[in-house]
């Protein structure tokens, strides 16, 4: 399968093929001396092409440049971003800071987009809490958004294992996950779900009780054909269930 991404900041067109791990698309250095990454690849989660934002500290920053067997391995926090967000929101906004705190603490910080995007075949609606920058971190099961809309999956799997693998980052699980909104209301759940995989997990006015919301009610029923299915993405559910 081959992807072609235009990058509308460089007015360039990458081309990604599926025997190409990985495309930088952009890299710049930040206040403290790290650096910010924008990496695409082509996603077996989502059948898309996924951009996701990464920064890196200098002192690691030759496990992006070099290629080595003997990398060292980098702590990672995962950051969730909430309804409407792509990949580029949190470092726009609050990039000065994190950045800062993660290049003293010696931390990278990876951005991923909120939903599959990219492609004519990705289905989305005219509503800003459904579709395209909503996939609320779950693996849709109901058509037509059973096909791409793997977000779970992805954040849980694909792209720990493409940053083990290529940049020697979150090995041995050394990752933290964390979030905004609806971002908060996945890493909550995913933390939850699969707690021996992170170290730590927090979460910024998070939807705790998507169940219960119209936000989480509109997604459940049409990612999953019912809100009863939902209950297994939904933090107070998880944990109600824990203490019965």
């Amino acid at each position: 399968s081959e992807y072609i991404i235009f990058h509308y900041r460089t007015n360039r067109v990458y081309v990604i093929t599926m025997s190409a791990p990985y495309a930088i698309l952009s890299q710049n250095r930040v206040g403290g001396g790290g650096t910010y990454y924008r990496i695409s690849h082509a996603s077996v989660s989502t059948k898309t092409p996924m951009t996701f934002g990464l920064f890196v500290p200098s002192r690691y920053v030759t496990n992006i440049t070099e290629k080595s067997d003997n990398k060292t391995n980098v702590p990672v926090i995962f950051w969730l971003s909430g309804l409407t967000c792509d990949d580029t929101n949190f470092a726009q906004k609050a990039g000065a800071r994190a950045f800062l705190a993660g290049e003293k603490e010696g931390v990278a910080i990876v951005m991923p987009d909120t939903s599959p995007r990219g492609d004519n075949s990705v289905p989305n609606v005219d509503s800003y809490d459904l579709g395209i920058g909503a996939g609320f971190y779950v693996n849709a099961t109901k058509a037509p958004y059973s096909t791409h809309y793997h977000m779970y999956n992805y954040v849980t799997n694909e792209l720990p294992n493409l940053l083990k693998e290529h940049f020697s980052i979150g090995k041995d699980n050394l990752r933290s996950i964390t979030g905004h909104s609806m971002g908060g209301h996945g890493a909550l759940t995913i933390a939850i779900k699969d707690p021996s995989n992170w170290v730590s997990v927090s979460a910024f006015s998070p939807i705790c009780n998507p169940t219960n919301c119209p936000w989480g009610k509109k997604a459940f029923e049409n990612y999953f054909g019912s809100v009863e299915i939902g209950k297994a993405h939904d933090a107070t559910a998880l944990l109600s269930e824990r203490s019965t």
